[in-house]
């Protein structure tokens, strides 16, 4: 049983480094506005926003951004970034 704890971990901290590469692409896409992934990197962020995508949709269907000025704040992100934690505590717990 332990050892499928330890997967389970692996692929949730796993996922939560993905959702950090995810902030990395949309900081250099805010601030980069003509930067075009190609080759390699291409691939690498079609797959960062492939694995996402999804949840983040989903959560912001239920959760709406929180607009500070001209600024909005993704709940959804925050939100998915705290779940995952939780669950990485819980697991270790187990």
């Amino acid at each position: 049983m332990s050892f499928v704890i330890g997967v389970l971990i692996a692929v949730v901290q796993a996922y939560f480094f993905v959702l950090l590469a995810r902030v990395v692409l949309d900081i250099v896409e805010m601030t980069a506005q003509d930067w075009r992934p190609s080759g390699v990197g291409l691939l690498a962020t079609n797959a960062v926003y492939r694995l996402t995508d999804p949840p983040l949709r989903f959560l912001g269907r239920f959760i709406p951004p929180l607009r500070i000025g001209a600024i909005a704040l993704d709940l959804g992100f925050i939100v998915l970034i705290l779940a995952l934690s939780l669950l990485t505590r819980i697991l270790l717990a187990l």
